[in-house]
C-alpha cells in the first residue's frame, strides 16, 4: 500500500520531478528561477514548457486545458479549450502554444467587478501564476492564473494574496538581515495549513430540503431530541460508509500533490474534518478550493452530499476552517519557532510582536477577512471564536513579554514532564502552551491559528489581510532599525515599547463568556457582530493607506470590493428568505390546514359516534395548530413585506444592512413559529425530513 500511495501521490501534477523530466536542462533552469527567484520568464521559454506540458497532458488522456482561475465569486472558474488545431488536408493536430499557457481572455463582464467593468466592457485576462503547479483534473490540463480586467484592476482573489506575500517577503528580508546569520536569505514565504469542516448527509434526504439546495443549510427545523450533548461524536469511530468516501477523497487529492494528512469525527453528528499539512500559501489556497470541490464530487458518488455551509443545522455546531499560518525563509527556517530559550530569542519575539501589533492595528480588516453571511450564524457561538479579534500566546510566551515589560528576568520552568501516574507509560514532554479554543487568533507551538474562518470561505482573502498587515508592521520595524546606531539596545525598546502599546490584543482566557465582551469593550477592541457591521471599514483611511503603500489592492480596487461584498451579503439573505416564503406557501401552511381540517374531521366523527366521548387531546391540538397556523400566515406576510422593500433599496451598504436587521429578523420570527408546529405534527404529516432524518441519515 505504502508504494502505490508514494506513486499515486502528485501522479497528476506537472510538478517539479515532471519538468525536470521533460524539459530541457536550460529551460528548467529559467522556470525554476522564475518559480523561486521571481524573475521574468521569457516568451520563447514559455513556448518549450507548453508544448511540454501538452504532451505530458495527452500522455494523460487529455484533450482540453483551461485557465483556471478564481473570481470574486468565492469559488472557481474555467474555460475549455482543446488542444485540436486544423491542417490543410481536412484534419487536426494537437497545438499548445506559449501565447495560450501565458494569456488567456475569458468573459469579464459576467463575474463580480464592484463597478469596475460594466455589462458592455467585456474583455479580461487571465495570466498564468507559474508558482502554483499546473495539473490535469478531470481530463482538462487546469492551469492555474490570475484574472485582470482590460485596465489591469484585479477582479479576482489570487492576485491580491500573490502581491501579499512578496510585500511580506520583501519586508521580512529586511528585518532578518538586521541580524547576524541571515546572510543567505533571499526571500521569505508564508505557509498555511487549512483545517476542512464538513457535514455529510444522505442525497435522498437532501433532495427533499429546498432549503439545502438552494442555500446549503436548514431555514427551518426543531431541535432533533439528540444532538451532540453526549459529545460521542467526536474522535469516534467513523462509519464504514464515510470511510470510504474518505479513501476515495484522499486518492483523488493526492493524485493532484495534495497533502491531505489527518481526517476524523467532528463534533457535531454527521460532522467532519480534514487537515492538510502546511504548503506555500498560494498554492494551499488552490489547494483548498480543490479539496472543497472534491469533497463534494466525491460524496455524490457515495450516494451523499457534502454540506460546506458554515452553519447547515441550527443547535449544534457549524464548521469551520481553521487557518494554521506561519512565515518561513529560503533557507528553510520558520520564522514563528520560539525555539528552546524564546525568552532569549530575540529575531523570534521581535516577528512575534510584529504580528501581535498587526493584528491589534488592522483588527477590523481581520474581522472582515472572515466576514459573511454564514458565517455571521457561528462567530459568537459556542463552537467559533467571538467576532471579537484577541491573540492567545499561552502563559509562557505571556509570561516572557510580562518580564520584559517589567524589565525582571524570565524564570521560566523550561519542557516539563508529564505526571500521568500509570509507570508503564512511557514519559513525555508537556506542550508550553494550551490551546485555546475560544481564541480567534491562537499561537500554537510554531504557527498561529487563525480559527474564525467560515468552512465554505476560500482562504485567499484572510492571507491577504494578514500578509499586508504583518509586512506593514516590519516595514516600520525596518526603518527604525536600520537607522540604529546601537542595535541591541534599540531592538529591545523596540520590542519594550511594541508590548506596552499593544498588549491589550493579548487574551488567554474564555473568549465566549460574557465579561470577556465587557473588557474587550474597555480595552478598546472592536466587537462587529454582523458582515454589514463590518464592511464599512474596508475603506477606513488607515487601511486604504497599508494596502496602496505595498501595491495590494488600489483604493479603486478596495472600493469594488466593498461593492461586491455588501451585494453578495444582500443576494444570499434575499435567496433564503426567498426560499422561506417558497417552503411555507407551498409546503408547511397546506401541510398545516391539512392537519388541522384533519383534527376537526376527528373531533366530529368522534362526538357523532358516541355523545360525551373525550375529544380534549384533539381539541388541544387543534386549537394549537390552528393558533400556529395563523401565526405562520402572518409572519410570512411580514417577510414578503420585507422583501418587496428591500427591492427599494439601491445604495449596498444600506441594503445590507436592511437585509440584516428587518429581513433577517423576519426570517427568525418566521422559522420560530414553523419549528413550534412541527413538534407537535405527526412525523408522516410533516412534508420535509426532520433533523433527526439529516443528522443520522448516514448510517
Amino acid at each position: 500500500m505504502e508504494s502505490s500511495v508514494t506513486e499515486l501521490f502528485g501522479e497528476n501534477v506537472f510538478n517539479e520531478t515532471t519538468m525536470k523530466a521533460r524539459l530541457p536542462k536550460e529551460t528548467f533552469k529559467q522556470l525554476m528561477k522564475t518559480i523561486q527567484g521571481g524573475e521574468k520568464l521569457d516568451p520563447t521559454v514559455a513556448t518549450v514548457i507548453a508544448n511540454a506540458m501538452k504532451d505530458w497532458a495527452i500522455e494523460k488522456g487529455a484533450t482540453h486545458y483551461t485557465h483556471w482561475f478564481q473570481p470574486l465569486t468565492g469559488v472557481t472558474a474555467e474555460k475549455h479549450d482543446s488542444f485540436i488545431e486544423p491542417t490543410s488536408d481536412g484534419k487536426v493536430i494537437m497545438e499548445f502554444s506559449g501565447k495560450e499557457l501565458v494569456q488567456g481572455e475569458p468573459d469579464a463582464s459576467s463575474f463580480p467587478s464592484g463597478g469596475l467593468r460594466a455589462t458592455f466592457e467585456a474583455r479580461g485576462y487571465t495570466a498564468w501564476d507559474p508558482t502554483s503547479y499546473v495539473f490535469i483534473k478531470d481530463g482538462t490540463l487546469c492551469i492555474p492564473t490570475v484574472f485582470c480586467s482590460y485596465t489591469g484592476d484585479a477582479l479576482d482573489k489570487k492576485t491580491p494574496l500573490l502581491r501579499s506575500m512578496e510585500a511580506i517577503s520583501k519586508q521580512a528580508v529586511r528585518v532578518l538581515h538586521l541580524f547576524e546569520g541571515n546572510e543567505a536569505v533571499t526571500s521569505v514565504k508564508t505557509t498555511v495549513g487549512p483545517e476542512q469542516e464538513y457535514f455529510l448527509v444522505d442525497k435522498s434526504v437532501w433532495e427533499k430540503r429546498e432549503d439545502l439546495i438552494f442555500t446549503g443549510r436548514t431555514l427551518f427545523g426543531a431541535k432533533a431530541p439528540k444532538g451532540q450533548e453526549l459529545e460521542d461524536h467526536y474522535f469516534g469511530n467513523i462509519k464504514t460508509r464515510v470511510q470510504d468516501f474518505m479513501k476515495d477523497l484522499n486518492k483523488e487529492l493526492w493524485k493532484l500533490g495534495i497533502l491531505a494528512k489527518t481526517e476524523h469525527n467532528e463534533v457535531a453528528p454527521a460532522q467532519h474534518e480534514l487537515a492538510p499539512i502546511f504548503s506555500t500559501t498560494n498554492l494551499a489556497c488552490d489547494h483548498n478550493q480543490l479539496t472543497m470541490e472534491y469533497m463534494r464530487k466525491t460524496a455524490r458518488k457515495h450516494g451523499m452530499v457534502c454540506l460546506l455551509h458554515e452553519k447547515p443545522f441550527a443547535g449544534v455546531n457549524g464548521s469551520g476552517k481553521h487557518n494554521n499560518w506561519s512565515i518561513s525563509t529560503n533557507t528553510g527556517k520558520n520564522l514563528l519557532d520560539p525555539g528552546a530559550t524564546p525568552d532569549q530569542n530575540a529575531q523570534f519575539l521581535l516577528f512575534l510582536v510584529a504580528v501581535i501589533k498587526a493584528v491589534d492595528n488592522y483588527q477590523d480588516l481581520l474581522r472582515i477577512s472572515v466576514a459573511s453571511a454564514g458565517n455571521d450564524h457561528r462567530l459568537g457561538a459556542n463552537e467559533a471564536p467571538p467576532a471579537i479579534i484577541s491573540i492567545f500566546l499561552g502563559d509562557e510566551l505571556t509570561a516572557i513579554l510580562d518580564a520584559i515589560e517589567e524589565g525582571k528576568p524570565y524564570g521560566g520552568k523550561g519542557k516539563q514532564k508529564m505526571q500521568i501516574g500509570v509507570t508503564v507509560l512511557p514519559e513525555f514532554n508537556r506542550d508550553t502552551t494550551d490551546r485555546n479554543r475560544t481564541s480567534p487568533f491562537a499561537f500554537t507551538g510554531n504557527k498561529f491559528e487563525f480559527r474564525s474562518l467560515g468552512s465554505n470561505d476560500s482562504i485567499a482573502l484572510c492571507n491577504t489581510v494578514l500578509n499586508t498587515a504583518v509586512a506593514d508592521i516590519l516595514s516600520d520595524f525596518a526603518d527604525e532599525l536600520e537607522k540604529s546606531k546601537d542595535f541591541t539596545k534599540d531592538l529591545n525598546a523596540l520590542i519594550l515599547r511594541t508590548i506596552k502599546e499593544h498588549k491589550r490584543v493579548i487574551f488567554n482566557g474564555n473568549g465566549y463568556s460574557d465579561e470577556w465582551v465587557k473588557e474587550a469593550e474597555k480595552r478598546g477592541l472592536l466587537n462587529l457582530r454582523s458582515t454589514p457591521e463590518a464592511l464599512p471599514h474596508l475603506l477606513d483611511e488607515k487601511n486604504v493607506k497599508m494596502f496602496k503603500k505595498f501595491g495590494v489592492y488600489s483604493e479603486t480596487e478596495l472600493k469594488s470590493r466593498f461593492e461586491i461584498h455588501n451585494e453578495n451579503y444582500s443576494k444570499i439573505i434575499n435567496i433564503e428568505a426567498e426560499t422561506m416564503l417558497e417552503m411555507a406557501n407551498k409546503l408547511y401552511l397546506p401541510a398545516a390546514s391539512a392537519f388541522g381540517a384533519e383534527l376537526a374531521a376527528t373531533i366530529a366523527t368522534k362526538k357523532a359516534a358516541c355523545a360525551g366521548v373525550d375529544v380534549s387531546y384533539e381539541e388541544e391540538l387543534l386549537k394549537k395548530v390552528s393558533s400556529l397556523t395563523g401565526e405562520i400566515f402572518k409572519k410570512v406576510q411580514v417577510l414578503e413585506k420585507a422583501v418587496s422593500d428591500a427591492k427599494t433599496i439601491s445604495e449596498a451598504s444600506k441594503l445590507a444592512f436592511f437585509y440584516r436587521e428587518t429581513v433577517f429578523t423576519a426570517m427568525n420570527e418566521l422559522r420560530c413559529v414553523v419549528d413550534q408546529l412541527e413538534v407537535v405534527t405527526p412525523k408522516a404529516k410533516w412534508p420535509v425530513p426532520s433533523y433527526g432524518d439529516m443528522l443520522y441519515s448516514v448510517v
